[in-house]
């Protein structure tokens, strides 16, 4: 593409900003379009940087986290620069506990682990340790990303609701919105859980629930968790202003919104059962957040049917850790042409083998 034609990314949340971000830095004049950025999945996030926790098999989708996880500090670092906004990435390492033994030659026994944290539940036999992994407050690098892409120029259109992208010919014509038609060049789709609204790939939405506790005022010189704990049942992640992140239940269950008692109980349970000194921290927050699931949980990106529609959506659980190449890769598919290898197993067509 040429320098000055304008890119319609339609989406406000963390993969929209960034891939935003990449193409005004190449020189697209690019404008983000939301209905509602607030809603975004990565308001919602615990921000956790844990393909290895996960135990991600390896094959394309490794492959594609751990490149992402390798540009984090650089990344951020840029983000950053541009922005002047702090977004709490905290290379922390993840400590993976268990309740029933597994084998490998990183095991930690029972010993060994409550070395590397003490106060962990009764009913944890060992674990893991994963040094090269941590986190990134989902919430302080939404701001950051924000104020870097306003820095950038992109321009913003915050309460626009698309009803139909209407196409013709294998391009895109225009965007038919409430306020009337839109047209730009190129169009990238960054809606997570609402795509299938607006094209018909299976994105569907899986409801998550969580909640955040608050050390004392007391305890915060010498935070008693100071790495993420990824648990069986349930995840912990303490950012270094004395919040503890705890997440998250996976609900079929639609846009329903709200927190249940049930989701609540459930959460306070399992964070309670791997480590009991968070049930003397009082309660912060409850909230909730919709994340972008396909068939086989891997997400959608790449070229779509029409030419002029790319697509960046579906990541499911891993949409903080997979956007720095995500962006990345988006934006030299739509601004060079330059399709990347790892973009091959993420094409949309692998629902639709006719």
């Amino acid at each position: 593409m040429q320098s000055g034609s304008e890119i319609i990314v339609i989406g406000g949340g963390v993969i929209g900003l960034a891939t935003a971000i990449e193409l005004r830095l190449l020189g697209a004049a690019v404008t983000i379009l939301s209905k509602d950025s607030k809603a975004a999945a990565g308001h919602a996030a615990a921000g956790m940087l844990a393909p290895q926790a996960e135990r991600i098999p390896t094959g394309a989708m490794w492959d594609l986290c751990l490149a992402s996880r390798d540009l984090y500090p650089e990344w951020i670092a840029k983000i950053e620069s541009i922005s002047g906004i702090d977004a709490g990435y905290w290379p922390c390492g993840i400590l993976a506990p268990y309740y029933h033994a597994q084998t490998g030659i990183d095991w930690l026994d029972d010993r060994s682990i409550r070395h590397h944290q003490s106060d962990l539940g009764e009913a944890v036999v060992g674990g893991y340790y994963y040094s090269a992994e941590g986190q990134v407050d989902n919430r302080a690098l939404m701001r950051s990303l924000l104020i870097a892409s306003q820095s950038l120029g992109v321009k913003f259109g915050d309460g626009v609701e698309i009803v139909n992208i209407h196409q013709s010919h294998g391009r895109v014509t225009h965007l038919e919105t409430k306020n009337g038609d839109i047209r730009a060049e190129h169009y990238i789709l960054t809606t997570g859980a609402w795509s299938q609204q607006l094209v018909p790939i299976p994105v569907v939405p899986r409801k998550g629930q969580m909640l955040s506790v608050l050390v004392p005022i007391e305890q915060r010189d010498n935070l008693p968790l100071q790495q993420v704990l990824f648990g069986e049942e349930i995840y912990i992640v303490p950012r270094q202003d004395g919040r503890i992140i705890i997440g998250a239940t996976s609900e079929d269950v639609g846009f329903e919104p709200s927190n249940t008692l049930k989701g609540v109980k459930q959460l306070m349970t399992n964070a309670m059962r791997l480590f009991p000194l968070l049930q003397q921290f009082p309660l912060l927050e409850t909230w909730w957040g919709f994340r972008p699931a396909t068939p086989d949980e891997l997400p959608i990106l790449g070229a779509s049917s029409a030419k002029n529609l790319t697509l960046a959506t579906g990541h499911y659980r891993n949409g903080i850790l997979l956007t720095p190449i995500t962006a990345k890769l988006i934006a030299d598919l739509v601004w060079h042409q330059h399709a990347d290898n790892l973009l091959a197993t993420f094409n949309w067509q692998r629902f639709d083998p006719v």
